[in-house]
């Protein structure tokens, strides 16, 4: 009887510990808007091999300026043509997948002034993208569940700010925060947002970064992502081009040498969160390479 008990307890612990890794899988996070040929937001999600899709970028933001969504040809915010990503927003979101509006990015014209500045930004967000109303929603009625920081250009002052102040809508519904810091670390701009502990995911640039990506072999690569675990952050994630095109400066690892020579040391982090793969224009059979292993 004992042993019935000892051998029941025993199931009963590995099953709860098989509940509790389910519950937080790794997966794989994609760009998506930045090339009108990448197919829609709902074929995206389709694939099933995302967990996170990035609407790519509000390009434009702060400092006194008109807020600017750019998503390549895929449609125009200013003729009221994004509205129709509303339905499949919701239906990325039915599959399970966040969708969150990445803010920023290489090209734009984005900076914040004050503090001040910084919660009128992030009132905007809440208000236009997320769970607040606003006359001008541009990708209509659909309420995103987060907001990414890839910040890039500009002054590195107030993401912080920011980044507490969208926090502080959680209060009214869950606002994910995520950030796409370069390798180097500590990062120029993202720093100090980081550092408020306030972010779920935060997807580390291991590409255009010779100094700690991946050229032949993973050691600079291993070495810089030990640093990155080190961070106050829920999870962290990979961050990899979907191909050599997508990365000019360097970073691409081939998939066989990903789930070889990288994966398996990195998944040992109670932080691994999973992958992000820039960007959906270039992901040709790469992230469903790799999602098996991830």
């Amino acid at each position: 009887m004992a042993a019935h008990k000892q051998s029941s307890f025993l199931l009963l612990s590995l099953l709860i510990i098989s509940l509790c890794k389910s519950s937080q899988a790794a997966g794989i996070a994609i760009y998506w808007g930045q090339n009108s040929n990448e197919g829609s937001l709902a074929e995206t999600c389709a694939t099933g091999n995302y967990q996170y899709v990035n609407i790519a970028f509000l390009s434009t933001f702060g400092n006194g300026q008109t807020a600017v969504l750019n998503l390549a040809g895929h449609c125009n915010p200013s003729a009221n043509t994004c509205t129709r990503l509303s339905s499949e927003i919701k239906a990325c979101q039915g599959r399970g997948i966040k969708v969150l509006l990445s803010i920023g990015g290489g090209a734009g014209s984005y900076s914040l002034s004050s503090a001040d500045d910084a919660k009128q930004v992030a009132n905007y967000l809440w208000n236009t993208y997320l769970g607040g109303k606003s006359n001008s929603r541009p990708l209509g009625d659909a309420v995103l569940d987060g907001i990414d920081f890839d910040i890039e250009l500009g002054s590195t002052q107030h993401y912080d700010e920011l980044a507490r102040s969208l926090n502080g809508f959680s209060q009214q519904k869950k606002v994910y925060l995520a950030a796409a810091p370069q390798c180097p670390s500590p990062d120029a701009h993202l720093d100090a947002a980081i550092k408020t502990g306030l972010f779920d995911y935060v997807w580390v640039q291991f590409y255009n970064n010779p100094g700690c990506q991946y050229s032949g072999n993973a050691n600079n690569l291993l070495n810089s992502w030990k640093t990155w675990t080190a961070i106050q952050a829920k999870q962290v994630f990979l961050g990899l081009p979907a191909a050599t095109a997508a990365a000019p400066s360097g970073g691409f690892i081939p998939a066989d040498v990903l789930k070889s020579q990288v994966l398996p040391s990195i998944k040992t982090s109670p932080k691994y969160g999973g992958v992000m793969v820039w960007n959906k224009n270039f992901d040709n059979g790469y992230s469903a390479s790799i999602k098996s292993a991830v």
